[in-house]
């Protein structure tokens, strides 16, 4: 059964910051348009790294503003670095599963006491007054001596010291290829609170969601080590016993993530009319490797580009490449990948990472609930990226990720994809929903409501929603008001079900042609009809409950009600064969009964 799991999500998946310019990003308010609110934290950090016992000590202000409509009695700190602790749910859960991640494994119960993460909280107040917290695995809960009402903003004060565990899940000292420090989640980070609630989601294996805000970060730190990572270098002066204080500012993010090594070498481009974007990898690399980095920057270039045009624009001034992690794995302003690669999977990984900062670090979706929009939507615009970037490319790249969802989809592992991202039975369970059928939603939502108002609609739902935290209503409410039709069975049957989508052609008969809908999931149909003389007619038959028709030069007929199985309907001429679909664009999971040929 594993080998079956991971064969399937292997087949599914895929071949293979320094500046001072403040950002052009657009600070958030709330949206009258969308009756929206959200939270805001400013968060000013002083960090003391020892790079030797890999501890460090932390001095952290927040100043948080409820933007909300709801007194809060209490407020919560994820503490990620907790995880790497044996014992903890992410050790339990990476020993229980069925398929466990090969980088975790029982990696984190074998950890010795001065190889585990922690993050301890020594002292918390609020407005200067001492208030009570507990640390409850990955979540510090804190009781607030005084609400905080709607519209006021209070000050948190924080001192707290850590450990860095040793590499194995994104976070982490000494990389399997030697990064030094990959420090990602680090930090004691408030929960998001909207309007469904506090997200204190304990660090089991999966995604985040954050706060927007500010960030204001002076790390102090071993003079030879060369930094990068999330925000604006603003000073670097030279502190006491070989260190020196690196200041960085960070605005209109939701996370703050650096990596550092002494032997890292330190490359810029600054893009034509773009941002400035930095490479940071190890000088001891292969030769090999150091040319593919050195490759690497001009196509690192070319992606950025290729992203402002089909999504928007990139709102920050600067893009850091980072050798570090423990795979790919997107954050504020940058990206941690592992560079010992050949080099289409280094373009690969780098064009998936980097779409992220469109479709997560600007859009900011909650990603442990809607993981499908953040990987699904990146690994869309990503395999179109690198196609483009590609000397051989291929006329649908797509057609590798609707035959990971069909194949998957025929398998008893299948869950919905709104399903939360820790409540997967199995690994590749998630791997396949969120990846390849979140994918899969948006180039087959071309299908649905035509191309040109998918590209559109993209670039509308960016456009709108930039640091806003949209949800699955707000693509599909987006495709509704570009393309005029009714969409909220698109979303509920492929996002909230298993529904399969399989329509088979049935009989023709002269003139007659007969379709069947064997699945629950209804769709428009474009069909393709040769008749006995050689010619050729495209017809398209509306779904019913779409109330329209998508832009289309076919033949149009009838609509056809979802709830009745069959449709038939009279062509111009006697038929000789019909074929559903020839585009290949829905994911119907029996394309075998697609066609039917008079002999």
């Amino acid at each position: 059964m594993k080998r079956h799991l991971f064969y399937l999500f292997a087949f599914s998946i895929f071949s293979s910051c320094s500046a001072t310019e403040k950002p052009s990003a657009k600070k958030t308010e709330n949206n009258a348009t969308y009756g929206y609110w959200q939270q805001h934290a400013k968060y000013e950090m002083e960090i003391d790294m020892d790079v030797k016992s890999y501890q460090y000590e932390g001095k952290q202000k927040i100043v948080y503003t409820n933007n909300s409509p709801d007194v809060l009695n209490k407020v919560f700190y994820h503490l990620y670095f907790n995880a790497f602790q044996p014992g903890s749910e992410m050790d339990v859960r990476s020993r229980t599963i069925a398929d466990p991640d090969g980088r975790v494994g029982d990696r984190i119960s074998k950890l010795l006491p001065n190889e585990i993460g922690y993050i301890k909280v020594n002292s918390l107040k609020q407005n200067d007054k001492a208030i009570s917290y507990e640390t409850v695995g990955t979540v510090l809960e804190v009781t607030l001596n005084q609400p905080i009402q709607p519209g006021e903003q209070v000050t948190f004060d924080m001192l707290f010291d850590a450990q860095v565990p040793k590499q194995i899940r994104r976070s982490g000292r000494n990389n399997k290829e030697g990064v030094a420090l990959s420090m990602t989640q680090w930090y004691p980070k408030l929960a998001e609170y909207d309007e469904e609630g506090w997200h204190a989601d304990p660090y089991i294996g999966r995604e985040f969601y954050g706060v927007w805000g500010d960030f204001d970060v002076k790390l102090t730190i071993d003079e030879d080590y060369v930094v990068g990572g999330s925000g604006y270098l603003q000073s670097e002066t030279k502190a006491k016993k070989g260190k020196k204080t690196l200041h960085y500012t960070a605005p209109q993010v939701h996370d703050f993530t650096w990596a550092a090594d002494p032997d890292f070498i330190h490359d810029t481009l600054q893009m034509e009319n773009g941002p400035l974007l930095h490479f940071y990898y190890k000088k001891d690399l292969e030769q090999k490797y150091l040319d593919n980095w050195k490759r690497l920057q001009g196509d690192t270039a070319k992606l950025m580009e290729y992203f402002n045009e089909h999504i928007g624009e990139y709102p920050y001034d600067q893009y850091s490449v980072i050798q570090g992690g423990d795979g790919g794995m997107e954050y504020a302003m940058c990206t941690l990948i592992t560079g010992q690669r050949k080099y289409g999977s280094l373009l690969g990984v780098t064009a998936h990472e980097l779409a992220h900062s469109w479709f997560q670090f600007v859009l900011a979706f909650n990603e442990a609930k809607h993981g499908w929009m953040d990987e699904g939507f990146t690994t869309y615009i990503s395999t179109l990226a690198e196609n483009e970037l590609s000397s051989n490319p291929k006329e649908n790249p797509l057609s590798r990720l609707y035959l990971g969802y069909t194949n998957f989809a025929l398998t008893e592992y299948e869950q919905p994809i709104t399903t939360h991202a820790d409540r997967y039975e199995y690994n590749s369970a998630y791997s396949v929903a969120t990846y390849v059928k979140g994918a899969v939603f948006l180039s087959q939502l071309g299908y649905v409501i035509g191309e040109e108002n998918r590209d559109k609609t993209i670039k509308k739902f960016y456009q709108d929603f930039q640091f806003k935290h949209p949800k699955p209503l707000h693509i599909i409410r987006t495709a509704e008001r570009v393309s005029g039709l009714e969409l909220d069975w698109y979303l509920t049957d492929f996002t909230q079900t298993t529904n399969k989508i399989d329509y088979a052609v049935t009989s023709i008969e002269g003139k007659s042609i007969t379709l069947e809908r064997k699945g629950l999931m209804p769709m428009p149909i474009d069909l393709t009809v040769t008749y006995t003389d050689g010619s050729v007619e495209e017809f398209y038959i509306p779904l019913q409950m779409m109330r329209g028709e998508k832009p289309t030069s076919a033949t149009i007929v009838n609509d056809w009600a979802w709830a009745m199985p069959t449709y038939s309907f009279e062509a111009n001429k006697t038929v000789k064969s019909v074929e559903i679909d020839t585009s290949k664009m829905m994911a119907d999971v029996n394309r075998d009964n697609n066609t039917m040929s008079v002999n």
